[in-house]
This record gives structure tokens, sequence and C-alpha cells, in this order.
């Protein structure tokens, strides 16, 4: 071989050499697109009564996505429905379903509804526990209570059965925009919205429970949340509807003996806004992670098949309402879910 011949086979060689050392090229791998983070402001306003859920469920979704805001503010359910048809909430927490008048007035502006109940409620007919004189009360004595005709007349606990002391009876309630107020005159009194009017009313059930708490000769009711945060302080009394006194708890809601106080409660969700993505995202993870939270701040969670409707009617974007206009007494939920597929 002469010397050129050998000169380029080496440098053909160091070339190879070279060549094999160098790392492998990486291929270029196009990553899978993702979902921007979550941003935005939903804001809830109503029922002093499911406020503890939404603030929970609020609290728990803010910390899986801290650029969403939820604002829960409370004004009861009526005052709920009257932003929430004027444009200015995106869900309206109630504590009853919409009345006809509160659809006229959605209707009237544009606002379509979408309506999800959340958990069930047991509402609490509570007195100081310094009142030894009863641990049941019949719907009846309810009744003599708060109807309107006892306004100025029924000023003692004796007036209502002759068995209990000759002191003075005084009274605690919501106020008349609360969906709670609403259930219970139709419950109790028959009618809603039919109660006397000389009780000290409030849409701030802590309130409520202040004034029981501090008052020997009270009676008042509101949601079991309430009465469970507090029943140190308060005592709850069974309610006999006719079938016999039973306490406001779990399994008597759910088995269907509270009656007539059981009531499912609800979340109204604006048809536009369920649209965005952070009050969608927002929706299903309050009717997935809502019970669970539900159960922890005192309210009794719906069947998981009656969930599994709820989801299914929000997933479709199902506008309206399965009610009447208005409370239902003794009506199952359920049944009302399963009529309307």
């Amino acid at each position: 071989m002469n010397p050129r011949s050998a000169l380029a086979a080496i440098l053909l060689g160091l070339v190879l050499v070279v060549t094999a050392c160098q790392p492998a090229a990486t291929p270029t791998v196009s990553s899978a697109p993702t979902s921007p983070a979550l941003s935005g402001e939903i804001k809830i306003d109503g029922s002093s009564t499911v406020y503890p859920i939404s603030e929970a469920v609020g609290e728990e979704f803010q910390k899986a996505h801290p650029n969403v805001k939820v604002v829960v503010g409370i004004s009861g359910t009526g005052g709920g429905f009257q932003k929430f048809c004027a444009g200015e909430t995106d869900i309206s927490d109630a504590s009853r379903p919409i009345k006809t008048s509160e659809m006229e007035t959605c209707q009237k502006n544009g606002i379509e509804f979408i309506e999800l109940p959340v958990a069930y409620d047991a509402l609490s007919v509570v007195v100081n526990p310094k009142n030894d004189w009863v641990a049941c009360i019949r719907v009846e004595e309810l009744k003599k209570m708060w109807e309107p005709d006892a306004q100025g007349k029924i000023t003692r606990w004796n007036q209502v059965n002759p068995q209990w002391p000759d002191a003075p009876l005084s009274l605690y309630g919501p106020g008349t925009d609360s969906g709670t107020f609403d259930y219970f005159t139709e419950a109790i009194v028959g009618k809603e919205d039919a109660s006397r009017g000389d009780y000290t009313a409030s849409e701030d059930d802590n309130v409520l429970v202040q004034g029981v708490a501090n008052d020997p000769y009270a009676l008042g009711y509101f949601g079991l949340a309430y009465y469970i945060e507090n029943q140190d302080k308060l005592k709850a009394l069974a309610i006999d509807g006719g079938k016999g006194c039973v306490l406001p708890s779990e399994q008597t809601v759910r088995d269907g003996s509270y009656q007539p106080l059981s009531r499912p409660i609800f979340i109204y969700v604006n048809r536009k806004a369920a649209d965005r993505p952070e009050v969608e995202a927002f929706v299903r993870f309050y009717l997935t992670q809502g019970p669970a939270l539900a159960k922890q701040v005192g309210y009794i969670p719906l069947p998981d098949t009656v969930y599994q409707l709820v989801l299914k009617r929000f997933e479709a974007r199902k506008v309206g309402t399965v009610f009447k206009g208005g409370p239902q007494v003794g009506v199952s939920i359920e049944d009302l879910l399963k009529a309307e597929q």
C-alpha cells in the first residue's frame, strides 16, 4: 500500500470511531396537549342551610384549583334567587324548590337554570337544654304555636299544652326570605308562608342558635347541621307526625320516618355559566365530592343512585324543575328524577 492510501485508511478509521462514539440523536416526541389551568370567579349565594356544604366544597375545590375564586354568600333562598334571576350569581343555594314567581323572573331576564339536589336535610325543632317539660312535640302543637292566628294570642307554653308551665313562649325562626321558612310553614301550618310574625327572625341560623341557647323558654327551628354543630347548647325535640315520636337523624331521614320535616336541598346552576370550564369543573366536583363533605358538616347524603341521576341531569344540561313551583312535602326526589328520564 502506498503512503497516501495508508493515510486515507487511517483517517477513515478515525472518522468511523468518532462517529460511533457520538450519542444517538434523541427522537422528537410531540407532547400531548394540556388543558390550561382553571381560573376565574364563581359566585354563589342563597340559603343559609346549604351554605355550609357550598362553603366546604368551595374550600376543597380551591385547594385543587388555586386560580379559581369561589365566593359564597348568605341571603336566604329567596334573596339568593333574586340575585340569581338577575344574572348576578352563577349558582344559587336553595333549601326548597324554586317558586313559580321566581321562575317567571328568571325567564323574563333570559336566565335558564339547572336544578340539582345535593343532600337531604332534617328541619330540627330545638329548645334550650334547661327545658325539662318537653322532649317530643306533636305537629298539631307546633301548628298552634306558629299559625297566623297565634300572633299576639299564644304567648305562653301552657296555652299550647296545659301540662306545660305557665311561662313565656319565645319563638325563633328563619325570616321570610328563607326556604326553611317556606318549607316549615307548608309542612306544619299547611300553607306556604302562613306564619305568625311576632317572633325573632333571622336569615342567619347562627343568630337563631344563640337566641335559643340563651333563653330557657325559647323554641326555634333550622337545618340539622346547625343543631349538630351546637348540640352541646341545644336540645332537639322529637316530632310526632302521627306515628310516634321521632328524632332527626341520618337514619330517620333515610328510612322516611322523620316526617314531615325531611327535605332535599339544592343548588341551581345558571345554564350559560355551566359551560364555563371553572363552573363546569366545580359542579362536577360538588356532585362527586360533595356527598362526603355534606356528611362532614351535618347533612345527609343522597343515595348513590340519586347522585348518578343528578350528574346525568347536569351533563345533559337539563333545564327546569321537577317540582311544581314550591315545596312538596313527603315527595321522593328519586321518584321525581326517575320520572323525567
